[in-house]
């Protein structure tokens, strides 16, 4: 199936390791052009690498999204050195972290207002696309109960509403918002690869209680992104796509 994004141009936030790195080079294998932030500039520019031999226009700076006017200023000049956007992926995340008054501030600064902040910004842009589409990158640690309170979950929840809300008053401007939670995902390096080495007996439990018997990977997240970001869902506005395998317990309606 031709997802139809061939020439679209996307801006990804968080995009330099883990599941946004995935979303990016997915997107790249469809021939979408690309701006990229992380907070650091020599990932910036190897992951710029990558996506530019694949054929694809990539810019990118390094920028720290708790600074919300330079972060809205990069977002803005993404859009102007791409020649527009189509595509906005609010990947960027604080990370999780045990209930303090610290993480708190943090979930909401990068979590909530990065997403804000990046939908305030392109909008414009996304009007003038005429097929905008957004998703926001939650997790289900948002709709199930999971390890202990955390401002992660509490505040990552917000954006599913925020996103059905956009949905609702942007369809007019033909402009799709979604939200997608992906479920336990193992890559290199990151959380779950940590969790293995320093609390074998979770992660373990956790692999045990997954009806697959394993966690899921960034590339299938990565493809489930490409696809609701696409024109080809064309008729899916508003929803929260669950990307964990049947790993939650709840019933959705």
């Amino acid at each position: 199936m031709d997802l139809g994004l061939k020439g679209k141009k996307a801006v990804v936030t968080g995009a330099t390791k883990g599941i946004g790195r995935k979303i990016v080079e997915t997107l790249a294998d469809e021939g979408v052009d690309i701006a990229i932030c992380s907070r650091t500039a020599e990932e910036v520019e190897e992951t710029l690498a990558v996506l530019r031999a694949k054929g694809v226009n990539a810019v990118g700076e390094a920028v720290n999204v708790r600074d919300g006017e330079a972060y809205k200023a990069w977002i803005a000049k993404a859009g102007e050195q791409l020649g527009g956007i189509d595509i906005l992926i609010p990947n960027v995340s604080g990370g999780a972290g045990m209930d303090s008054e610290k993480n708190w501030q943090r979930n909401f600064e990068v979590d909530v207002m990065g997403s804000v902040r990046a939908v305030e910004t392109a909008v414009p842009f996304l009007k003038k696309s005429g097929e905008g589409s957004v998703v926001f990158i939650v997790s289900t640690n948002a709709i199930e109960t999971f390890a202990a309170p955390m401002a992660y979950n509490a505040l990552k929840a917000s954006l599913i509403t925020y996103s059905k809300q956009l949905g609702q008053f942007h369809g007019k401007r033909r402009i799709r918002f979604n939200a997608l939670s992906p479920g336990p995902i193992f890559v290199e390096g990151g959380a779950w690869d940590m969790i293995k080495t320093s609390q074998p007996d979770f992660y373990n439990a956790t692999i045990a209680a997954h009806p697959f018997g394993r966690m899921g990977s960034a590339e299938e997240v990565a493809k489930a992104v490409a696809f609701l970001a696409s024109p080809a869902a064309s008729w899916i506005n508003g929803t929260h796509l669950i990307v964990d395998g049947g790993y939650t317990k709840g019933v959705h309606f």
